[in-house]
């Protein structure tokens, strides 16, 4: 048996940063054409979004993940999940720029996604979901059905015959349960 994460915002909610649904003013402003036609402003956009991450931690959830060893696929532009110590994660929508890019940050490719620009990394998603078998588990941690890749990765995953378990209440305390319940204690901490 193995188990597959798959995460979106509700996994970062409780490290203090806010939903897109929450914050429609910024998600409606993530569009290339937007990007394009008001590079000041989408730069501004994207200014606040990685001060937000900046002062954001990785909550116990991000950390069991890193812990067991679970591959994740991430909706997330946080980063939180390598900065937990994974070492397995696709980021289906990019990051945010470094920060000497984000005076560019409009012109820039996947730092993050925007609506409008292709997500070179959705085709991976798919062969690691089509990879489960019988048995597995696809985990899925604050993620909602709002995108069309939410729900075609747990189409898959049912296709495959993996078994999807849901996380979407307090995922910083939910986590880490599941995974004791299924595969025991955590092992030592490597880094």
């Amino acid at each position: 048996m193995k188990i597959l994460a798959f995460t979106g915002a509700g996994i970062s909610k409780q490290s203090n940063i806010p939903t897109f649904m929450e914050r429609p003013e910024v998600r409606e402003k993530l569009h290339r054409s937007y990007a394009k036609a008001h590079p000041e402003e989408y730069n501004a956009v994207i200014r606040e979004l990685k001060a937000c991450v900046q002062q954001a931690q990785p909550n116990d959830a991000h950390i069991a993940l890193a812990e067991y060893g679970i591959p994740i696929i991430t909706m997330n532009i946080d980063g939180l999940h390598t900065l937990a110590g994974s070492t397995k994660v696709l980021e289906l929508h990019g990051g945010l720029p470094d920060d000497e890019q984000l005076d560019q940050a409009y012109q820039l490719q996947n730092k993050p996604v925007l609506y409008g620009d292709p997500a070179p990394n959705y085709e991976k998603a798919y062969d690691w979901v089509d990879s489960m078998n019988m048995g597995d588990i696809f985990l899925v941690v604050g993620c909602s059905y709002h995108t069309a890749i939410a729900a075609d990765l747990r189409q898959i995953a049912r296709y495959a015959g993996a078994e999807i378990v849901e996380i979407q209440e307090d995922a910083a305390h939910n986590v880490r349960k599941f995974l004791a319940k299924e595969l025991g204690a955590a092992p030592e901490k490597l880094y």
